[in-house]
């Protein structure tokens, strides 16, 4: 169902695009956005890994500097068939792990130590099964194709008001429209956008609970995440990097319009979800206890 949902909004953001490009500057104006929009994109899709864990200073550790850790991984790869990521850790007492990455042959997972100190074992192997989950899924490739196609309407907008303000509306567009459609295009493509993030995040939840086949583990690393969150504000959070944590850095403070503009499903939301699969993973194990009552 969400694979289904992200390729409807990716079609969403797809005819969004298409209509302003065409409205504006017709096929040639929209190619020229999507290309500009493209080349950003590409780029950032071959070496946004490096910036990311250079910015947060991520160090890349062995079986001999995080034992434990590796141990997780390890045994999720090897469940999973995926190739062995690199593994980082951030010195950093916020508690967050994300993984990065154009592929699964060139995946990374970083973890930070406020992380590792909060969660118990069990609890981080449930995080590290839902960032490899994302590794499996291919979600940096699809956020960025999201993220090309949001760009290219958000250029095409800028371009349009541009036109309006100077008053070159050469497809008999009245100006005043096409400041409207300039201010509220850009915020469509940045909520289709974030649902499609929102829509990953529950397939990375499925396929933690399925990989580890204990969705309680992630569970009990949400609830542990959320009350750290709750406790006030995440340090160093914005809007931008909202993405990068496991759980909304701003969960609990946003007000309903804005849940419109979230990276992620809210914690409740992730939780009935995993206690859904619990229940799922419970009917079978029920059902032969109650078939070897009948027969032995």
């Amino acid at each position: 169902m969400e694979q289904i949902k992200t390729f409807l909004l990716l079609g969403s953001l797809s005819v969004l695009l298409v209509l302003i490009g065409g409205y504006f500057g017709g096929s040639g104006g929209m190619l020229i956005a999507l290309l500009m929009a493209g080349g950003m994109n590409f780029y950032a899709y071959y070496f946004s890994d490096t910036m990311i864990l250079k910015h947060y200073n991520a160090q890349e550790v062995d079986p001999r500097e995080a034992p434990m850790l590796y141990r997780v991984v390890e045994r999720l790869v090897e469940r999973g068939n995926l190739p062995m990521p690199k593994v980082y850790i951030i010195h950093d007492h916020i508690p967050n792990a994300f993984a990065t990455g154009r592929n699964p042959e060139h995946a990374a997972v970083a973890i930070t130590t406020g992380l590792l100190e909060l969660l118990s074992e069990d609890e981080i192997e449930g995080v590290m099964a839902h960032e490899l989950s994302h590794v499996g899924h291919r979600d940096i490739l699809i956020a960025t194709v999201a993220a090309t196609i949001a760009g290219a309407v958000a250029f095409i907008a800028n371009m349009m008001q541009f036109g309006a303000m100077f008053g070159r509306n050469n497809r008999n567009g009245n100006p005043i429209m096409m400041i409207a459609m300039a201010i509220l295009l850009p915020i469509a493509a940045s909520i289709i956008q974030m649902t499609i993030s929102r829509s990953r995040e529950f397939m990375a939840d499925e396929g933690a609970a399925r990989l580890t086949g204990h969705p309680e583990w992630l569970q009990n690393a949400l609830i542990k995440l959320s009350n750290y969150n709750g406790r006030g504000e995440v340090q160093g959070a914005t809007p931008e990097n909202a993405h990068m944590f496991i759980i909304s850095p701003f969960e609990g403070k946003n007000i309903s319009f804005g849940n419109l503009f979230r990276t992620h499903p809210t914690t409740q939301q992730r939780l009935e979800r995993l206690e859904a699969l619990k229940r799922e993973f419970a009917a079978p194990a029920e059902q032969n206890k109650l078939y070897d009552r009948h027969y032995v």
